[in-house]
């Protein structure tokens, strides 16, 4: 039976910072403390699904383009199809409204595909802080959101809080019951720079800030 340890840590806090002046709707910006262990970049997506799709369709055109030009060099005929595009090419026009339908989800296609290849994706993650080198933390854009939601619930007056959570803008929208909207603005604004600078992530996000009065009924 082991023994109750006597000592007792002490759980982490993120300390409450004062709020500056805001106006009706205010934007803020926070500088995170600076990591050490070197700039903090987006998180690449693998994308193995429009990867294997490519791989799939690019394989079996190949597959079936050896498989024909096998059989005509074996001395067989060549296979339908390729008698079918043969004759449309030779005799449909380039004006032809199949001919640049075509040509236009080809390069819809590749447009896409190069889009793929040079953007890193994963828009929903957001890089953390890094302080170590060999630490790469992500926070998913949810889960920040829930993050702030809770905070700005704590805040006297507020009764209900809408936050879209973007790489770049916190986009808060709350409304307010009871207390001046201007003091509930205000608190509201310093428990939003708190809570996004306990986040610990790397980008400096814009806060927007709009507190109204719920619509009456009736």
């Amino acid at each position: 039976m082991s023994e109750a340890d006597d000592t007792t840590r002490r759980l982490p806090v993120m300390e409450k910072t004062p709020a500056g002046p805001s106006g009706p709707g205010s934007a803020t910006a926070y500088a995170p403390v600076p990591g050490s262990g070197g700039r903090a970049r987006r998180f690449w997506s693998r994308r193995r699904t429009p990867a294997a799709l490519l791989a799939l369709v690019l394989l079996g055109a190949a597959g079936m383009l050896l498989y024909d030009v096998s059989a005509v060099r074996a001395g067989r005929p060549a296979m339908h199809w390729r008698h079918v595009v043969a004759h449309d090419l030779a005799m449909r026009p380039l004006d032809s409204i199949w001919i640049k339908v075509c040509a236009g989800v080809v390069m819809a296609i590749g447009l896409w595909l190069i889009v793929l290849a040079l953007t890193p994706g994963l828009r929903s993650l957001l890089p953390m802080r890094r302080d170590s080198p060999q630490v790469r933390a992500g926070l998913a854009r949810d889960a920040a959101a829930l993050v702030l939601r809770d905070r700005a619930m704590e805040v006297p007056g507020v009764q209900s809080v809408r936050i879209r959570m973007k790489r770049s803008k916190v986009k808060v929208r709350a409304r307010s019951h009871f207390r001046e909207l201007d003091d509930v603005r205000t608190d509201l604004n310093g428990a939003m720079a708190t809570g996004i600078t306990g986040l610990g992530l790397a980008s400096r996000p814009r806060l927007s800030v709009h507190v109204s009065r719920p619509a009456r009924k009736g």
